[in-house]
């Protein structure tokens, strides 16, 4: 082969890997942008709007030959002065932060024995955890209602039992919120955390083991430090969406378990104030955004450390 034909078959080479690279990375960002970015533009541009009685105005107009940019910002200085919208905000976060916790201190131990189990029967303990995937969401937070109602299972049960004499009020209370999200992420907890624990050098127990550390001390210096990614991705993937959730509180909630979904819901159907529910969506967004850039800065490092 001549050299001008192998620099040829390298120019090409060279050519094909670079637009095969920009293929992979574009199709990824122009769906995020098609699906994510633009709709948010469009609630972004909806929030920051007058609204007439039907349509919303333009941001931009034109006025005695001057381009006059409308921005009305007056619904985000009424989130910060109405006590409404915070104690929504602050009761989302806590909730979703106590569901996370929960579903860790569950999901840790199931995903550590479902790692270390024998290879053969991981894939039937995995279908476990995805069975109640294939029922219908809601069908399942609903069935929750019939067990936690004043005459449903659980309080029949324990009637029947003797451990109670009246039916315990379960049923729009704040436990049950957190029963039903627990009980609906808690296996977005379990499979980061497996597919982390289940690529850990089980080697490197046996040598803390050989030199002396208890099990104890094994698990929290070696197996815990190297599944905090598997950790950050799975509170990652259970906080997020409780922050925003708006079925399981509308079911299993009561007035007392006020959510930023269910405020949401009420400025869009409920006050027909769609400019106030977009700065709400929005705000909601922004408090989504910032685990994400931790999980992001966490995983940046992660890669930077233990590049050699």
């Amino acid at each position: 082969m001549t050299t001008m034909a192998r620099s040829s078959m390298t120019d090409y080479a060279k050519f094909m890997g670079y637009w095969g690279r920009s293929f992979v990375i574009g199709v990824p960002m122009a769906f995020l942008l098609l699906v994510f970015l633009l709709p948010f533009l469009v609630v972004f541009k909806i929030s920051v709007s007058e609204m007439d009685t039907v349509y919303f105005k333009d941001l931009l107009s034109v006025k005695d030959d001057l381009v006059v940019l409308a921005f009305k910002y007056g619904n985000y200085i009424s989130l910060t002065q109405d006590a409404l919208y915070f104690k929504a905000y602050l009761s989302s976060i806590k909730i979703a932060a106590v569901t996370t916790t929960i579903c860790l201190a569950i999901a840790y131990p199931f995903a550590y024995f479902l790692a270390r189990s024998p290879a053969q029967r991981r894939p039937a303990l995995l279908m476990l955890v995805m069975l109640p995937f294939w029922t219908s969401f809601l069908l399942r937070v609903y069935a929750w209602k019939m067990l936690l109602a004043d005459a449903g299972v659980f309080n029949n049960l324990a009637i029947a039992l003797g451990l109670a004499s009246e039916p315990v009020k379960m049923m729009n209370t704040p436990f049950a919120l957190v029963l039903g999200m627990v009980y609906t992420y808690v296996p977005f907890m379990i499979l980061p955390l497996y597919a982390n624990l289940v690529k850990m050098d089980l080697r490197l127990l046996e040598a803390a083991l050989d030199l002396g550390a208890t099990p104890w001390q094994a698990f929290w210096r070696i197996t815990v430090p190297l599944s905090k990614s598997g950790i950050v991705a799975g509170s990652m993937l259970v906080f997020i969406p409780c922050v925003g959730e708006f079925v399981i509180p509308e079911l299993l909630g009561g007035p007392e378990t006020l959510m930023i979904g269910h405020v949401l819901w009420d400025e869009f159907f409920g006050n027909n104030d769609w400019p106030m529910a977009a700065s709400v969506a929005v705000v909601m967004v922004g408090l989504i955004i910032l685990p994400l850039a931790f999980f992001n800065k966490y995983q940046a490092e992660s890669t930077s450390a233990s590049k050699p």
